[in-house]
């Protein structure tokens, strides 16, 4: 236990709650608390310990009265700019969702309308406990910061990047792949790539991104001939980046070896492309964590709806695999886990939050 020492940050002390740390032992105190000087935690013990130490220097105490004190939730996989478009994409195959709904709707949105669906995904959000999420590719990047800030959330923002294909919208035909490339190159920025037929292999090894210092790729694949060439690349694998897989049908012991971290988003996944092996992915240590994916993707955005689901899909996959029951094959607290600290790690923010311990936020 950190004493008490002279201070002059906001020293804030919750007691009388039950506090799952989700620490690396998964600590929980049934009569805990913690203390928060500035936006930081400063201890985290029982609460007659907390009270103890820190009372007399606290500007404010708060009996939490028993509730259940948690990590925010992290949502690694939304696209904030299509909240607007809820309902606008249901029962068609993947194709027809993208070239005559989803991209007709982003390639007309304004600034405003990017901030107005950011900051009512963002609400959306915030009710299912979600403090903090991965944008993975959307419309007027700048209009979805600002509505960001006002929010009080974090975010990993990216802005969407495709190769010119059949169906793509004639207004967003404004750059040739030698200009991404060259900006690449002179910004080290963090693109976010999407293709519907095959990857961006090509794209990716052009700009050298595998075998740079950038935060992470981000890249969707629908079937084994999307993902093969990625996975299988010597310079990805080389690497060892984080690449982050929404969906994944390739060899798992290969995306192990490659560090890379896979958003599960179980409502998004049964829609059009069913059922992913998230109990072997766990089972050979790849950092699993959960997404809702875009309002025409699940017409809902929560996360604590897609926990419940991922227990019960993985519950099921496993009875279909062994013909066997198991109640415990996907417990809570592994659910919980996706939800919170390894969604840090998914995001590459797990020294500051994902967890209550001191020192985090």
């Amino acid at each position: 236990m950190e004493s008490a020492n002279t201070q002059t940050d906001t020293v804030t002390v919750l007691h009388n709650a039950t506090i799952v740390t989700m620490d690396s032992e998964t600590r929980v105190f049934r009569n805990g608390g913690i203390v928060i000087e500035s936006d930081r935690i400063k201890a985290v013990d029982q609460s007659a310990q907390i009270l103890h130490y820190f009372s007399s220097i606290a500007d404010e105490i708060v009996d939490l009265q028993g509730k259940i004190l948690l990590p925010g939730f992290i949502n690694t996989h939304v696209h904030t700019s299509q909240q607007l478009g809820r309902g606008i994409a249901d029962d068609v195959d993947l194709v027809t969702w993208l070239h005559r709904r989803i991209w007709p709707y982003e390639s007309n949105m304004t600034e405003c309308d990017s901030y107005i669906s950011t900051l009512l995904c963002g609400i959306e959000l915030i009710r299912s406990g979600v403090t903090c999420f991965a944008e993975a590719g959307g419309q007027h990047v700048s209009a979805m910061a600002k509505a960001v800030e006002e929010l009080g959330l974090r975010a990993c923002l990216t802005e969407s990047i495709m190769d010119t294909g059949e169906g793509l919208p004639v207004s967003w035909r404004y750059r040739s792949t030698d200009e991404c490339i060259q900006i690449q190159l002179e910004n080290q920025v963090v693109v976010d790539t999407r293709q519907v037929d095959h990857g961006t292999v090509t794209y990716l090894e052009k700009i050298n991104f595998l075998q740079s210092n950038l935060l992470a790729a981000h890249t969707v694949c629908v079937n084994d001939t999307e993902v093969t060439p990625l996975v299988k690349s010597n310079v990805s694998v080389k690497c060892g980046l984080p690449i982050k897989l929404s969906r994944m049908l390739a060899n798992i012991s290969c995306l192990s070896k490659a560090g890379v971290k896979v958003s599960h988003c179980p409502a998004s996944a049964m829609r059009m492309l069913g059922f992913a092996p998230i109990k072997e992915m766990l089972n050979a240590n790849i950092c699993v964590s959960l997404g809702t994916d875009g309002a025409p993707s699940n017409n809902r955005m929560s996360i604590v709806d897609e926990m419940y689901l991922a227990s019960l899909i993985n519950k099921g996959r496993e009875v279909y695999a062994r013909g066997t029951t198991d109640p415990a094959a996907f417990s809570a607290e592994i659910v919980l886990k996706l939800a919170t600290i390894n969604g840090a790690k998914t995001v590459l923010w797990d020294s500051e939050i994902g967890s209550l311990e001191v020192g985090k936020k």
